[in-house]
Parts: C-alpha cells; structure tokens; sequence
C-alpha cells in the first residue's frame, strides 16, 4: 500500500512539471506563431472534410491546387454523392491514394445526405464513423469548423516534437492525445497542432541539430 501510494505522489509531482513545461512551451509558440491555422482551404465543414481526407500523405499546398478546381465543379452534397466514381477518381488523381479517398468521399457524401441531412455531423462519436476519419481528423473538423475542442490532434509534427520536449514518452498518436490533454489546458487544443506544425516546418524539421531552434531549452537530453 505505501509503495502505492509514493507511486501515486511521484507521478502527481511529475504530471504538475510536465503542465508547468508545457504552459511555458505554448507561451512562446504563442509569440513565435500567434496566427497560427490550418493550411487547408475550405469554405464549409463538407469542404473541410473533404481536403483532410484528400491530405493524407499529401503536401497541403498540393491538395489546395486539386481542390481548387474540385470545389468550383462539385458545389453540393448531391454532387458528391450523385459523382461517377471514375471521374471523380480523375479529378483527385494527381493525390496519393486517389482511388480509395474517391470512394471514401463518395460514401460519406451519401450517409450524410441520408442520415444527417446533408450536413455534416459536429461531434467525435459521429465523425469517426465516416469514410476515412480516425481521431485525428475528426479533431482537425470539430475545431476548424465547429471550434469544439473535444481533443488534439496528432500529426507527424505533432508527435516528433511533443516527444522532442519530453512531453509524452509514447509512439502511439491517441496514446500521445491522452498524454496531452492530461497536462495542456482545453483552450488551447485546438489551435497547438498548427502552432507546433508551424514551428516544425520554420524551425525544427526532422533531423534537425537544434542549433537555432528558438526551443531549445525544452528538449530532453537524447531526443532527435
């Protein structure tokens, strides 16, 4: 019971230096990215849904450019889900996986025209049983187009960095959410994915030596 307990109080102690670090972090990834947002472009949640889905192993500036011309020909949901599959497939070809994510948006388009409507739902439980969403991009929808903040979402970026400054231990991207959010306020889940992307992309990407990285201080000895 006593080993339990002291356990139980290191861990605390440990949980309130990680919440102490990780305010500190996000206050200078305030400073250094105060306009922080996604890079996607949409006008909707549908569109939303549509270029996340579309960006999966995909650059963003490369999916804005295929959108781009998808948005102006398939303006509604009954223009997604009425799609024939091999045009679509054509129209999103120059994206990996073009074939799978057709489909995936196809199908979404028509369970959200019968069950929702034709819109598309606002909560984690609904999302996640779409075409092509884990926990990852439904976070991504619910903030940016619902400004929900039900969780974080974990990217590469996300993932190498969090792990760089000793605030997760974990691989896993929903075990890395959990650790997260058990030490990050809930004001500020929805935007630090895009703080910390940003701070990737100008400052630390992979492989980094960390000489100039304005967050320097913050990384664990023996992280890369």
């Amino acid at each position: 019971m006593g080993n339990k307990k002291k356990a139980k109080k290191i861990e605390k102690r440990n949980i309130k230096k990680l919440k102490e670090k990780a305010k500190k972090i996000i206050k200078e990834l305030d400073k250094l990215f105060p306009e922080a947002k996604i890079a996607l472009n949409f006008s909707n949640p549908w569109e939303l849904y549509i270029a996340v889905v579309l960006s999966a192993r995909n650059r963003d500036d490369v999916v804005n450019k295929v959108t781009e011309n998808l948005f102006k020909k398939y303006k509604t949901i009954d223009d997604y889900a009425n799609a024939d599959i091999k045009e679509f497939s054509k129209d999103i070809s120059k994206l990996g996986l073009y074939k799978q994510k057709a489909k995936h948006i196809i199908t979404a388009a028509k369970i959200i025209k019968e069950k929702y409507n034709g819109a598309l739902p606002d909560t984690m439980e609904e999302l996640i049983k779409l075409p092509g969403v884990g926990r990852k991009t439904a976070n991504i929808i619910l903030w940016n187009a619902f400004k929900k903040a039900e969780g974080i979402a974990v990217d590469t970026h996300v993932r190498r960095l969090t792990r760089l400054f000793g605030l997760t231990k974990n691989t896993n991207p929903d075990k890395i959410e959990k650790d997260l959010m058990e030490i990050i306020p809930k004001e500020k889940w929805g935007n630090l994915p895009y703080k910390l992307i940003d701070y990737g992309r100008k400052y630390c990407p992979a492989r980094c030596q960390h000489k100039n990285c304005p967050l320097q201080k913050f990384i664990v000895k023996n992280k890369k």
